[in-house]
């Protein structure tokens, strides 16, 4: 019998018709077992390790958990945990609308860099000097949830934004250090343009002409600040979509194709393999069966 990964929504952890769910990470974790295999959120996760080891995979990416470490994801991105020890620490789960009517820009946190869906963006070591503002705003945070108060909504997310806002302080001083703001901005631009249109615009010169600049202007920001050709970003991006969908067995191979506008399953299958070094059906049986992490 064929099986789809688990994608999970508030509604479906909570029991009840919520946008917003902040809990201490042990009590959640001892709720949700389940949640060690691979799976999708339909909203916004974050997580915030004060004590514990062990590891996570995020998007296929492992990488390694560790006290004052926090980590963004956005809905969609396939995640597990293989922690080794008893962890603990604070986690916020908040729907895709939670900020939208409360925000007059509704796409607002697209502007956080650790909102992106990059995994280098998104899993941040808290320095010592500031970890205890940050414990003090989760802190806030799970007073406002403990009783009922006028405004409650309102100053969690007023407080949320606190949060997101002084964390995003410690990435911007190392970017604007190395990087000049235009090209931050114009880089940011165009990640957000593939994010959207990944599967319609898959040539670089496509992207450049919505930003404004040309073909080479925009390689050579890609190859200065990421260290590869803007085609390669486009191509990583395609490719991690199709990880995704390769991992629900309910879809054929040749459905996910077409989800990826490729015109039939043979081109699909020499893209996919020359990406990751796999076929799409040897990607699935490894990845399904647990045999190997994929990197």
């Amino acid at each position: 019998m064929k099986t789809g990964i688990p994608i999970y929504d508030i509604c479906s952890l909570t029991q009840q018709q919520d946008d917003v769910l902040i809990s201490r990470f042990a009590p959640y974790l001892k709720s949700h077992r389940n949640l060690h295999v691979a799976h999708k959120h339909s909203f916004y996760h974050l997580v915030f390790f004060t004590k514990g080891g062990g590891s996570q995979t995020i998007d296929f990416q492992r990488v390694p958990v560790k006290p004052f470490q926090i980590y963004f994801m956005i809905p969609g991105q396939v995640h597990n945990w293989a922690f080794e020890s008893d962890v603990d620490g604070y986690i916020i789960n908040f729907s895709v609308p939670f900020f939208q009517s409360f925000l007059l820009k509704a796409n607002y946190l697209e502007d956080f860099p650790f909102f992106t869906g990059v995994i280098a963006d998104s899993v941040i070591d808290i320095p010592t000097d500031v970890q205890d503002g940050i414990i003090s705003l989760f802190e806030q945070l799970m007073g406002e949830t403990e009783e009922t108060k006028p405004l409650e909504m309102d100053m969690i997310r007023a407080i949320m934004l606190q949060l997101f806002i002084s964390i995003a302080r410690l990435g911007f001083n190392t970017v604007n250090k190395t990087i000049p703001s235009y090209n931050y901005t114009l880089l940011r631009s165009f990640q957000k343009l593939t994010e959207k249109n990944y599967t319609a615009i898959k040539l670089p010169k496509q992207y450049a002409e919505l930003l404004y600049i040309t073909p080479n202007h925009l390689n050579a920001l890609c190859n200065d600040v990421l260290g590869i050709p803007a085609g390669e970003v486009i191509r990583n991006r395609i490719a991690l979509e199709a990880k995704r969908l390769l991992i629900n067995n309910d879809l054929t191979i040749f459905e996910i194709a077409n989800q990826l506008n490729f015109a039939d399953n043979s081109y699909f299958s020499r893209f996919f393999k020359k990406q990751t070094g796999l076929t799409p059906e040897e990607f699935r049986k490894i990845t399904i069966s647990h045999e190997h992490v994929i990197k």
